[in-house]
């Protein structure tokens, strides 16, 4: 399990210390390509389209989990996508355009099928109560059994 652990942290680090740098690569490029003020106003669009996309749509996706709660179902998937879309606005919104190109990149449905894959294979289904979750029901033989 720490042997495990070592390779994440070290991914985590080198994300932490590339991903700042490879925005500004792509600031300073993108700034000698169209311009510093069609860049700034760039940063500045996906900012509040990031907030609009947060808003609206994160919202809605967790108002229609809440609906498939009220009808007796397992929000699994509305409430992936409500994480994943709010994600999405925040990366937009977030000043840098490589997070806002992964940020649309989450808002389109078949990558986020993908991506949602991806988790279910890595990770498996969860019992019922989540990831540490005893279970409640014991099965018994009608021998087994003896009432109160």
């Amino acid at each position: 399990m720490v042997s495990r652990s070592f390779p994440t942290l070290r991914l985590l680090i080198v994300l932490v210390v590339a991903l700042p740098l490879i925005e500004i690569a792509l600031f300073i490029a993108i700034g000698q390509t169209i311009g510093l003020l069609p860049t700034l106003c760039g940063v500045v669009l996906m900012a509040i389209v990031g907030g609009a996309i947060l808003r609206r749509e994160g919202l809605a996706r967790l108002f229609e989990a809440r609906r498939s709660m009220g009808r007796g179902e397992l929000p699994a998937r509305a409430l992936a996508d409500a994480t994943l879309t709010s994600a999405a606005g925040a990366l937009i919104a977030v000043p840098g355009y490589l997070s806002g190109l992964v940020g649309i990149l989450l808002l389109v449905p078949p990558l986020r099928r993908v991506l949602y894959w991806l988790v279910a294979r890595r990770f498996g289904p969860l019992p019922a109560g989540g990831a540490g979750a005893t279970p409640r029901t014991i099965e018994l033989e009608s021998d087994q059994f003896r009432p109160r």
